[in-house]
């Protein structure tokens, strides 16, 4: 079997014609040359050049292998500058997923830099419930996830990227007129609740960990679609939880308030995750280091997680704690 390193050599001593003057540019031996030819020569069963007082001289095995060397040693010096290329300037496809309750708040940023750093690359993004997420990335339909509490599988890679806390959210004028500050989560089995419903990973981990407290929430009106329920609880038509991260432009407008859980906290653990049975491409660690930096970047800028000490201000004097809210029932049909 001719080796790549067999056939540098050779085409540098046609190259010099001499054997002394090609060991010094190759930094070897001459006897150690000399003796990589012979082994060549043997290998292909004909003598590649002739010795002679002045040098050596190709003979016409040795002429044709000459040329077919230049060509394989610039195919090699070609495709290794691409890959080196590659490795700081990536291209291609690449899938990311995410649910809505991410992608509110991560895609724009996520998008930004990810083409800024990575031009090359064409980026897709899609997104759905985490449980359609994991199984688009098991499916081999995207490359990247970023999803909520995935279970633990051998064809799955996960990482943390943070504990995400869930709040109660409801209107800015707020039907009930809950006092300012954390809410018990007791209280969750008295508010007119808008949730999804099972299995919606969110609405198992409501009533997985309110189960657990021996608390059954109230729900009035189930709904699949973030905005839709979010529209809703700002219309003052009942509450709902989420991530903080979900309504923070909400919030900062006035639109929507929003309660800290206790006794017991809800919480969800967010992941990104790749599958084990597909190779990791560059563009691929590509844009999970920059899922790193941009999560890590929006918890800096307190987008994902609110300020301590940023509670619902307090009512105004007269307001009714615990007033009746209007009936939800009555005003929207119930999913079943």
């Amino acid at each position: 079997m001719i080796e790549t390193r067999q056939l540098k050599l050779f085409s540098t001593v046609a190259e010099f014609g001499n054997f002394s003057r090609a060991a010094v540019a190759l930094s070897i031996g001459q006897p150690v040359l000399s003796r990589q030819i012979k082994a060549l020569e043997a290998e292909l069963g004909v003598d590649l050049l002739y010795r002679n007082g002045r040098g050596i001289v190709l003979t016409e095995a040795g002429k044709l292998l000459n040329e077919y060397s230049k060509g394989i040693l610039e195919q090699i010096s070609r495709a290794t500058t691409e890959i080196a290329a590659l490795r700081s300037n990536p291209r291609g496809t690449i899938v990311i997923g995410m649910p809505p309750s991410v992608g509110v708040v991560l895609t724009a940023p996520l998008v930004q830099r990810f083409r800024t750093d990575f031009p090359l690359v064409s980026m897709r993004v899609v997104e759905g419930f985490s449980g359609h997420v994991l199984e688009w990335l098991i499916n081999g339909k995207i490359d990247v996830a970023v999803l909520y509490n995935a279970p633990r599988m051998s064809n799955l890679l996960s990482e943390p990227l943070l504990r995400d806390d869930l709040f109660l959210l409801g209107a800015a004028e707020d039907p009930c007129r809950l006092p300012p500050g954390p809410i018990q989560a007791a209280q969750l089995g008295e508010l007119p609740m808008i949730l999804p419903s099972r299995p919606h990973g969110l609405r198992l981990v409501v009533d997985h960990t309110l189960a657990e407290a021996g608390i059954t929430p109230r729900i009035d009106l189930e709904v699949e679609a973030m905005p839709s329920t979010l529209r809703l609880v700002e219309s003052g038509m009942g509450y709902t939880i989420l991530s903080y991260s979900s309504v923070h432009r909400l919030v900062t407008q006035g639109r929507i308030k929003y309660w800290r859980i206790e006794n017991p906290s809800l919480s969800r653990e967010l992941l990104l995750a790749t599958s084990s049975q597909r190779p990791a491409t560059v563009a691929m660690r590509a844009l999970t280091g920059c899922v790193r930096a941009e999560v890590k970047n929006l918890k800096k800028q307190g987008l994902w997680e609110p300020p301590s000490g940023t509670e619902v201000p307090p009512r105004a004097e007269g307001d009714a704690v615990g007033a009746p809210a209007p009936d939800a029932a009555a005003a929207v049909e119930p999913a079943v």
